[in-house]
């Protein structure tokens, strides 16, 4: 089969990844038609995600101011077959024309709202990390202080599990879902000592999951990230 054309290129770079156990009945709204929820180790996960992206490129082509930005969005995890994918709750960005190609492309649930970031790496070796987003009472955010080592994932671990599933999933309009792939190499990873997410989360997940994300996360972890490949999608079911 012909691999669909590129829609988009970029360097995905910080990972702030915040995963929550939670029950699978608070997820099964949100399954694409075709696909069934993941569960690692009999328990199904939500992350709630903040990262960089860098040298962006659609279609091929560079837009001016719209090369580097945040990204946070909230996701779960499903299969189709032998395929692991990831459905998008809610997504992010401080850049209107990113959000409004996206809801076209990909009929996802893309916003668009100021965001700023920083990242800090201490004499130690420490990793430290912040996205926000909005401002005034609405401002939310997500914070981490890392080990100072990096590593790979072992096979079969829970890092391994939230950061290597290739391909997505959006439920379209009328039916069905749209399947498409995002080609990256596993990606070093760096445990978290102190982590979680702060501010009112029900303006942009709703009440059940502003529970969810004003819980400790059951585990986190800061990505380095890499290049990324996302590709045209392909509709099924």
């Amino acid at each position: 089969m012909k691999q669909p054309a590129e829609f988009l290129t970029a360097e995905w770079k910080n990972l702030l990844m915040l995963n929550y156990v939670v029950s699978p009945l608070l997820l099964e709204p949100f399954v694409p038609s075709g696909t069934q929820l993941e569960t690692f180790e009999g328990r199904t996960y939500v992350s709630l995600i903040g990262f960089e992206f860098n040298r962006t490129r659609i279609g091929g082509i560079s837009v001016p101011f719209h090369r580097s930005f945040e990204e946070v969005n909230l996701r779960f995890y499903v299969k189709r077959g032998c395929k692991r994918g990831v459905v998008f709750i809610r997504e992010l960005v401080p850049k209107f024309a990113v959000a409004a190609i996206a809801r076209y492309m990909f009929n996802e649930n893309y916003s668009c709202v100021s965001m700023s970031h920083r990242i800090e790496i201490g004499p130690d070796g420490v990793a430290k990390a912040e996205y926000s987003w909005t401002s005034g009472p609405d401002r939310c955010s997500m914070r981490i202080e890392t080990s100072e080592v990096d590593f790979l994932p072992a096979d079969s671990s829970l890092s391994q599990f939230i950061t290597e599933h290739y391909w997505g999933y959006a439920a379209q309009t009328g039916g069905g879902c749209l399947e498409y792939e995002v080609k990256h190499p596993r990606w070093l990873v760096r445990e978290a000592k102190i982590a979680g997410f702060f501010g009112d989360a029900t303006r942009f997940y709703g009440a059940s999951f502003k529970k969810v994300l004003e819980s400790p996360p059951d585990s986190a972890f800061l990505a380095q990230g890499s290049e990324v490949i996302v590709y045209r999608g392909t509709r099924i079911g």
